[in-house]
């Protein structure tokens, strides 16, 4: 089994009678990128918080690297960088300015303001003030400033939110390449799973403040299933002649539909149809889209 860095156990946050967070236990594995999803109002952010000592937990436990977040908020947090909701800065300074008052905080070295500007690729923009930056360039200097004390593990709550596509693809394709360069886990949340499913390794899905999916993204693709739709002329008759020969297939509004087929049976099939005189006009592929197994998952809650 793969170290985490992540674990919670039973994680519960309650305001008066109203669970935010609900029993949750959560497996993050070192060295990966951790979708952490969920509709808006599902509990990211209140879970995100408790992890960084932001709000603390009406009840269960949490570990980050093996480490009880209780008895070693300060040491644990040492390892942690993050950038939760917007990043604030001092405008009208530049991002080399910004990066430095934080790093006096940290006390690190002042070398590790140009390492970070060139991770998230702002070396050119350092001496720009920050008031001209686009809202991309903005969320690239706010995991600059996450990246500062060199941390083991990343924590970032939405960070494509209010981007444009080419804005999304930037920090995007900046968190794929952290794991690779820094050996940085990342947990990163989001709304929207086909975001999540072009950078993350692992996937947990919150509902109503509670986990009800956790694996391998693969685990989640393994579930767009797809099957044949043929659209054949007197496609009822169409449809028992091929159940009458051993095929396996239903027959739903209207067309025929064949799941779980090889290349090598679909393409029989059709020719059987051909040959006994049923016109065909059309055999395509269907398949269950990222998003409708979300919302599939998520039930009533996910009208995003």
């Amino acid at each position: 089994m793969s170290e985490l860095v992540i674990e919670t156990n039973n994680l519960l946050k309650q305001y008066g009678k109203r669970k935010v967070v609900h029993n949750l236990n959560m497996s993050v594995k070192k060295g990966g990128i951790y979708g952490f999803l969920g509709p808006n109002g599902a509990g990211k952010t209140t879970t995100i918080r408790m992890l960084l000592g932001l709000a603390k937990p009406t009840g269960g436990s949490i570990h980050l690297f093996g480490q009880e977040m209780r008895k070693n908020r300060l040491a644990i947090l040492k390892k942690v960088g993050s950038l939760v909701e917007s990043p604030s800065y001092y405008e009208h300074l530049n991002a080399h300015e910004n990066l430095d008052i934080v790093r006096k905080i940290l006390d690190v070295p002042k070398t590790r303001i140009d390492e970070v500007l060139a991770t998230v690729r702002l070396t050119k923009e350092a001496k720009r003030p920050v008031k001209g930056f686009s809202l991309g360039m903005k969320q690239r200097l706010g995991i600059a400033t996450a990246l500062l004390g060199n941390p083991e593990l990343l924590i970032l709550d939405e960070p494509t939110n209010g981007l444009d596509p080419a804005g999304i693809h930037e920090i995007r394709e900046l968190i794929k390449s952290l794991p690779q360069e820094n050996g940085t886990t990342i947990l990163v949340s989001s709304h929207l799973l086909t975001e999540i499913d072009q950078m993350a390794t692992q996937v947990g899905v919150i509902s109503k403040g509670q986990m009800i999916f956790q694996d391998s993204i693969e685990a989640i693709r393994n579930k767009a299933t797809s099957k044949i739709r043929l659209r054949v002329a007197n496609s009822e008759q169409a449809w028992r002649y091929l159940q009458s020969v051993g095929y396996q297939a239903k027959w739903e509004k209207g067309d025929v539909y064949i799941e779980n087929a090889s290349d090598e049976t679909i393409a029989t099939m059709v020719e059987t149809l051909v040959h006994k005189n049923f016109p065909l006009y059309r055999v395509e592929e269907e398949k269950k889209s990222l998003e409708e197994i979300f919302l599939e998952m998520i039930g009533e809650e996910g009208s995003l």
